[in-house]
């Protein structure tokens, strides 16, 4: 028996869970699926919303008491590169961008475990297998792309040993970083930051004013290094807005500061797919 997809995005909310940013706080997402013919549309609507994609999924965090995890983007025309960052594009001189379609390969996935093993080894990632990795970077119902970085090899002709890698989406406004892995034994060059520096250089190129960075939490350690791009923009209380570093952010992680769910899914403008 043949079923129809429904006419609208169905929204769903997943079980809280020990929050990976903030010591002591519960995380919680809003999720629907990301299918059908329209899901280039659903992913550029939502993810102007703070949604992110993972897979067929778009999310975007929901926590009962807390509103933290603020998207993130950079806008390109206004990015100007500080002495740090322009250090790290000087270091990494060397690397050669490849782009390639969503296609998971051994090399990927052994550079995805050292970088894992070495840095996120109690992450929720820690335990993703092959298969698992395979399925993170092909299954896409989006025009989404695999940009490998690495060094030429020493006779010139071929490439080096892979050194970074960025899945990435692209939007009609812009590209999504949705994950990105490194080389462990190259923390001194900031390759994290080089990546982004690259896709920021991707998306000029390319004439996309934005470069979508995931999500910035304050108090985050993990997430400080975000707030270093000049040109930065947060999505906060329905709107994106200029990142202002001195700005007080802890009414976000007020226990009132969210939305009851029904509020925050009638408010989420969804995409005329009717032409």
């Amino acid at each position: 028996m043949r079923h129809s997809l429904p006419l609208a995005p169905q929204f769903y909310v997943t079980a809280p869970q020990p929050c990976p940013y903030l010591e002591g706080r519960m995380e919680r997402k809003l999720f629907t699926a990301l299918q059908g013919e329209h899901a280039h549309q659903l992913n550029d609507a939502l993810s102007h919303q703070g949604f992110r994609r993972s897979q067929n999924v778009l999310y975007r965090p929901s926590c009962p008491d807390c509103s933290a995890c603020l998207s993130a983007r950079i806008r390109v025309a206004d990015f100007t590169p500080s002495k740090s960052q322009r250090r790290s594009l000087k270091r990494n001189a060397d690397l050669v961008r490849r782009t390639r379609a969503p296609w998971a390969t051994e090399e990927q996935y052994e550079l995805f475990r050292a970088y894992l093993d070495r840095r996120h080894a109690d992450g929720g990632m820690a335990d993703m297998d092959v298969f698992e990795f395979s399925a993170m970077i092909e299954e896409t119902p989006i025009r989404t792309r695999v940009i490998e970085y690495a060094p030429p090899a020493e006779d010139g002709r071929s490439r080096g040993d892979l050194t970074a890698v960025c899945l990435t989406d692209v939007l009609e406004d812009g590209l999504s970083m949705v994950y990105s892995f490194y080389a462990p034994d190259r923390q001194a060059a900031s390759l994290g930051t080089y990546v982004i520096l690259d896709h920021i250089a991707l998306a000029r190129e390319a004439g996309l004013p934005y470069v979508y960075l995931g999500y910035w939490v304050p108090g985050s350690p993990k997430m400080d290094y975000k707030s270093r791009f000049s040109g930065l923009e947060i999505y906060r209380h329905g709107t994106w807005q200029d990142f202002d570093p001195t700005e007080d952010f802890d009414a976000d992680t007020h226990p009132l500061s969210s939305d009851p769910i029904a509020e925050q899914v009638a408010q989420i403008t969804l995409p005329d797919t009717a032409s």
